[in-house]
């Protein structure tokens, strides 16, 4: 770092102290005082990070023959979690539903050094701040920041922070009238080829926020057009329906307790003998981008696998029922050395993204099924 940019980050770290401690002996407050340490908050954060990028690690690429790890290994898992958690955050500065996102919700299942998870929280807290003093740069960053930050209140302090009520509010206003949001159409099936899936992923995350915020007027609103969507917008894809499944385990209306059924017996239908499921088969997503390629819908694989698992959790199956037990069994010996559960991405993507959020919910789901899980 240049002697320039040392001065810059001392002088914006002794504002940040100013605004935090005080600005004098004599006690005086004044109203600009919380908004001027937002605003001070806010670029200390964002620039410590632009300064951490050259020191960034960024993960190995995923690879289908990286060697299965002999035993389970929550501190691998860690780390990978956390370098590919950090990596996304420092280099692209934003959130994402296949990396970042997903971390904020896994990673603290697995304990060890919370540091790197509190560098992403702080990013998204400076994100929300930022706001009030300049539009977001896509309504996807609003949902994005918004479900990352509800997910680690979940996972952490089980209460609703300030910050995240803010960014809760703020995904209301840019819903669009139909009742979903603009989603990203990046041919990556499951999670970004369409716009259904903005609407599960917001009612999941309203579905889970402490304090219920269900409740609240904003919330109510936008659930009810979002009910309104899925009425006429209904979907065939079995991924969805899971989400939808999900979100279900506290929000009346998203699916009926037919679909509820009928859809839970279309997921133990589809886990193969060897106790996995396929994340294509659940489209089904027959081929990758463009056409030429099949996907392989017979070979289990750690983001359904994991999703699947940790859904069916959260809508009472029971730990010791058998599906389960077959799908712990799968994950437990499927780990690759560096940590991560091997996902093929579907849509055909060469950076295997969909291997991110797959180790996340690995976690997640031998979490709620009661495996032990503490990183070294």
């Amino acid at each position: 770092m240049g002697n320039a940019a040392v001065t810059v980050l001392s002088s914006l770290r002794a504002l940040h102290v100013f605004f935090s401690t005080g600005s004098d002996a004599c006690s005086h407050t004044d109203h600009k005082e919380p908004v001027m340490r937002n605003i001070f908050t806010a670029a200390l954060v964002l620039l410590s990070a632009s300064f951490a990028t050259a020191q960034t690690v960024a993960p190995a690429p995923s690879n289908p023959d990286e060697p299965l790890a002999p035993t389970l290994s929550p501190t691998n898992a860690a780390k990978f979690m956390d370098t590919v958690g950090l990596a996304w955050t420092r280099q692209r500065k934003c959130m994402t539903c296949h990396t970042t996102v997903p971390y904020m919700l896994a990673r603290p299942k697995l304990g060890g050094d919370p540091k790197p998870m509190r560098e992403v929280r702080r990013f998204l807290e400076a994100t929300v701040i930022e706001w009030g003093n300049s539009k977001p740069r896509r309504d996807y960053d609003v949902v994005a920041t918004a479900v990352a930050l509800t997910w680690n209140d979940v996972a952490t302090t089980g209460k609703l922070h300030s910050t995240t009520r803010a960014a809760l509010d703020k995904v209301w206003t840019v819903q669009l009238e139909d009742g979903s949001w603009n989603w990203p159409d990046c041919a990556w099936p499951p999670l970004e080829h369409d716009q259904f899936y903005s609407v599960a992923y917001v009612a999941v995350a309203v579905s889970m926020a402490p304090a219920n915020y269900r409740d609240t007027p904003a919330a109510k609103a936008g659930l009810d057009k979002i009910r309104g969507y899925l009425r006429e917008n209904p979907t065939t894809e079995l991924h969805h329906k899971t989400t939808l499944l999900w979100a279900s385990a506290k929000i009346d209306g998203l699916l009926s307790d037919e679909e509820k059924k009928a859809t839970i017996a279309e997921l133990r239908k589809l886990q193969l003998p060897d106790g996995g499921w396929n994340t294509p088969a659940l489209g089904p997503y027959a081929k990758r981008r463009g056409g030429e390629i099949e996907n392989d819908m017979a070979v289990s694989d750690g983001y359904a696998t994991g999703f699947v698992t940790y859904v069916l959790r959260q809508t009472g199956t029971a730990t010791d029922d058998p599906a389960l037990k077959k799908a712990i069994k799968w994950l437990k010996a499927n780990q690759r050395e560096s940590g991560r559960w091997f996902t093929q991405s579907p849509g055909g993507s060469k950076a295997q993204y969909l291997t991110n959020v797959s180790s996340m919910f690995a976690i997640l789901a031998l979490d709620a099924c009661g495996e032990k899980l503490t990183a070294e």
